[in-house]
């Protein structure tokens, strides 16, 4: 549906929740969630975290990981839920005691590129929220924390976040060492533990975590939502990588995994970590990869698809995306089918080796050039694929830019951790039943 990370593909936030062929549990109208009270879940330094909020960030995630928004998701995903809540509250106190100024124009330029790399006009994205049952407030605050952490972040490095020509030059030569051996390409989701006491709890819902993601929900989101490394900002992307930069127990794994799994998980220092190898390749050798450009048809639904009592107009959908299937050829003849939708039929360039869900890209894959995909079907509608061209491409060669990043990146991530741990040390944090 949306996403907040700055890596997001807008084929992929529209593929969020969607299966090919055959339809998941529909979930159930907002309006069908049970009302949450405001009651005070826990005081952070003084402030406060509802039963309200806590229920309006699950329901944002579930709805975004197209998980079915039911009573007993909502409560499985609320003791860490409330864990993030707390650890936003921290930030965000920090952020303002240091005076930190994160603008409504700030928000609102995020809004926008969100609703632009989703193919959306200005003002959907509010819309969509509260059609889900999610004020838009919730999104917003989450919004408003990232970017004043991030701020924060790089007022905290000082000196450190200027990054000398030397050091570029020894990350690039440092890269060239690595020529014949093998690189992986991961995403990671670090899911803390805080507290001894709650180790089996927090293992249990890394557990959840991971079958909602070996079903399909987009890695992407999900590590937007709950990840607790600064690579959420990436949607959990952390690039290409040797075994040697990893935890010993995150190497051990990754070195046996295939390309598309998803780990179980993997203790480490300070909690759990969930990686996705996306792919894997010999470090310095000449590397290609597949563009390709995609058309794409979605046939909305006039009410959610309940998959045990489709109505006639779900039928009628069905019938109209089975005859576009079979009988659409190129990509201008599916340009020119009627729009009944907003999303955009051109989701722009997409690098293949990179789509997520495993699912989404072995269809791409597969699929002969101007020949419409069987029907995707969703909740909202069904979603109709045509993949234009598909082109190999020489991957770039390790710049100076992307040293300076890498090297950026992972100062940015150890004072991340570190500030968080003092903020949690000198809090006074009470939790209630």
């Amino acid at each position: 549906m949306l996403r907040v990370a700055a890596s997001s593909l807008a084929l992929l936030a529209l593929m969020a929740g969607s299966v090919p062929a055959q339809t998941r549990g529909a979930a159930p109208r907002a309006a069908e969630a049970p009302a949450s009270t405001n009651r005070i879940l826990a005081v952070v330094n003084g402030d406060v975290v509802t039963q309200a909020e806590v229920a309006s960030r699950a329901r944002l995630f579930a709805l975004n990981a197209g998980v079915p928004v039911q009573p007993e998701t909502l409560a499985r995903l609320q003791p860490q839920v409330l864990r993030l809540l707390i650890d936003e509250k921290l930030r965000l106190q920090e952020v303002q005691r240091q005076r930190i100024a994160v603008t409504d124009n700030d928000i609102a330029d995020a809004v926008r590129e969100i609703e632009s790399r989703n193919g959306l006009p200005s003002g959907a994205l509010r819309a969509q929220l509260r059609t889900a049952g999610v004020q838009p407030r919730v999104l917003y605050d989450q919004i408003r924390v990232q970017i004043g952490w991030g701020r924060l972040l790089r007022v905290t490095l000082g000196p450190q976040a200027e990054v000398t020509e030397a050091e570029v030059r020894d990350a690039i030569a440092a890269h060239e060492a690595r020529r014949g051996q093998t690189e992986y390409l991961l995403g990671e989701i670090f899911i803390p533990v805080d507290d001894p006491r709650t180790e089996a709890e927090v293992r249990g819902f890394t557990e959840d975590v991971i079958g909602q993601l070996r079903r399909g929900s987009p890695f992407p989101v999900v590590a937007t939502q709950f990840s607790q490394s600064q690579s959420a900002l990436q949607g959990g992307d952390i690039g290409w990588v040797v075994p040697r930069s990893l935890d010993p127990e995150v190497a051990a794994i990754v070195e046996r995994m295939p390309p598309g799994a998803v780990s179980n998980p993997i203790r480490v220092a300070g909690g759990y970590q969930i990686v996705t190898l996306r792919a894997k390749r010999e470090a310095g050798t000449e590397q290609r990869s597949t563009m390709i450009s995609v058309r794409q048809l979605f046939l909305p639904f006039a009410t959610r698809l309940d998959p045990q009592n489709p109505t006639d107009q779900h039928r009628q959908v069905l019938e109209r995306a089975q005859r576009l299937s079979s009988t659409l050829r190129g990509c201008e003849a599916m340009e020119q089918q009627p729009r009944t939708s907003d999303r955009p039929a051109d989701p722009g360039p997409l690098r293949l080796e990179g789509l997520n869900p495993p699912p989404l890209r072995q269809l791409l894959a597969s699929l002969p050039i101007g020949r419409a995909s069987q029907p995707v079907i969703s909740n909202d509608g069904i979603l109709l694929l045509m993949v234009c061209e598909r082109e190999q491409r020489e991957a770039p060669r390790f710049t100076p830019e992307q040293a300076r990043a890498q090297i950026l990146r992972e100062r940015v991530e150890v004072i991340s951790r570190q500030l968080l741990r003092d903020l949690r040390r000198r809090a006074i944090i009470e939790t209630r039943a």
